[in-house]
């Protein structure tokens, strides 16, 4: 009992110092600083701390606002809208106290989030490597987030201002590629850990419309709320946790949200780059559910930064080996096996939301490493996604989508979009194609280009009803556009695995 009531202590003193901003002190919020981009186009808001009743004065360029620090130390403002562009310096004064971010850029600022897929860096890729390399001399910065948890929703996190890329290989491919496309400054903001769900990056507001949330939430507070308490504690005295309990604290619930992304509320950025699903994918009934969780939490995020128009890139998870448990049979290229196919097209939910993108991966992946290094494939299709949306039609973004699909007789006939020069990457028939008639029964499609369609046909399928095309854990494809783009897994049946 003396035990439980210590940790409880020790818990809420940790808490309190990490919420507590200090009134005297006259600070920036964590997004502020030295060598910082902000958001072009949108009014910037610029936050933080100091003494309750005293008057706040920002400037930056020939713009001035004016606030009161509230009665519990925060003071705001927002200013007018600014191109692309700088250096400047951001001023902020309150009384005889003044604080100054000198080289201050204007341009495309984006928060790069999710697990370890997200996290890995790239000394091991030559390609993206020589990139951070060159990116050094361009208009590119980072923000790094420092992981850590927390049970409440903190004002403060540790972040840091890199002048150049940051250390994340998707992140730093993806800031590249977006620079050279929009040429103007780009600021990516790395906050991610690796083993992390999705869950881990939600606030406790979701809990009411997603139960299986909530059942975590509750298991959070009741039996690892006092090892949770004592790590958050053991932190505090300047102890590092151990490999176990730094996995354990960051598979929980809500605790990277509070720590790592809500300081950063309600900063201007463009969007998001989110990778992440392959902590969500342990059960067929996980990775269905995973695209209601993941739409809901990109309406709060557009809420939560103000900004309706707040843009979700997700990267679809590549092709890997795996399944779940559930599974009917361990073929990696089966269209009913119990695999990453089923979060594929949970991820692809995200897109009936306006001003998000999905990123394809089906032709990248490894068989059994779920890191693998083809990364530089991914910052390319986010930029060309982002530089979409910004331009609507400037550049062709997507592979080839399903279109229509229709049936002649004994043949199977898809129709796609995006599919101008439709082709395969090795000269042969397309391969990822199953069909199937009223039984059920999938068979692998002997696959014909016609245009911007596929015609497909089994000589055991008379009448086929159905049709998957790399809807599998490890399918093997090679169907692309001219841009050399590849097609977008799909099944026409909507029926249960």
């Amino acid at each position: 009992m003396l035990l439980k009531v210590v940790s409880l202590l020790a818990f809420v003193l940790c808490v309190f110092a990490q919420q507590s901003v200090v009134a005297e002190d006259f600070q920036w919020a964590s997004p502020f600083g030295d060598s910082m981009i902000l958001q072009r186009d949108m009014p910037p808001i610029v936050w933080g701390w100091g003494t309750p009743g005293e008057t706040v004065t920002v400037e930056i360029d020939d713009q001035k606002a004016t606030t009161k620090v509230e009665a519990d130390g925060r003071w705001k403002v927002s200013l007018e809208p600014i191109s692309s562009g700088g250096p400047y310096e951001l001023h902020a004064a309150s009384g005889q106290k003044r604080l100054i971010a000198r080289d201050v850029l204007i341009g495309e600022v984006w928060i790069c989030s999710g697990q370890s897929n997200m996290q890995m860096g790239y000394n091991g890729i030559p390609e993206i490597r020589a990139l951070a390399q060159q990116a050094k001399s361009l208009p590119i910065r980072c923000l790094k987030i420092t992981q850590d948890v927390a049970f409440a929703e903190q004002d403060q996190c540790q972040a840091t201002w890199i002048n150049g890329p940051g250390s994340s290989a998707v992140a730093t491919a993806f800031a590249y590629d977006l620079q050279q496309a929009l040429d103007v400054p780009v600021a990516v903001i790395e906050t991610s850990w690796g083993s992390s769900s999705i869950e881990g990056w939600m606030p406790r507001a979701l809990a009411g419309q997603l139960p299986h949330f909530q059942e975590q939430l509750n298991q959070l507070d009741t039996e690892d709320h006092d090892r949770v308490a004592s790590l958050i504690a053991k932190q505090a005295d300047g102890r590092r946790w151990t490999r176990d309990e730094n996995i354990f604290l960051r598979k929980r619930p809500n605790l990277l949200y509070n720590a790592m992304l809500h300081p950063l509320e309600p900063l201007r950025v463009r969007g998001m780059v989110w990778y992440q699903g392959e902590a969500n994918s342990h059960s067929i009934e996980s990775m269905r559910q995973y695209g209601e969780t993941l739409t809901l939490w990109t309406k709060l995020l557009r809420d939560r930064f103000e900004n309706e128009d707040f843009q979700m890139l997700a990267v679809m998870l590549p092709r890997y080996g795996r399944m779940a448990a559930t599974t009917p049979t361990q073929d990696v290229e089966s269209p009913i096996a119990h695999g990453w196919a089923w979060i594929r097209e949970a991820q692809a939910k995200l897109l009936e939301l306006p001003n998000t993108g999905l990123a394809n991966t089906i032709d990248l992946g490894h068989l059994t490493n779920i890191h693998p290094s083809d990364k530089r494939p991914i910052g390319k299709r986010l930029a060309l996604i982002a530089e979409d949306l910004l331009q609507p039609g400037r550049v062709e973004a997507s592979g080839p989508q399903l279109d229509q699909f229709q049936i002649d007789g004994a043949t199977a006939i898809v129709s796609f979009s995006h599919a101008q020069g439709l082709k395969t990457t090795d000269g042969n028939d397309p391969t990822g194609f199953w069909i199937a008639g009223k039984d059920g029964k999938w068979m692998p499609a002997e696959a014909t280009i016609d245009g911007q369609s596929v015609r497909l046909n089994h000589q055991s399928v008379p009448s086929p009803v159905a049709v998957r095309y790399a809807f599998a854990s490890f399918p093997q494809v090679n169907l692309v556009n001219e841009q050399d783009l590849p097609a977008v897994p799909f099944r026409t049946d909507r029926d249960a695995p």
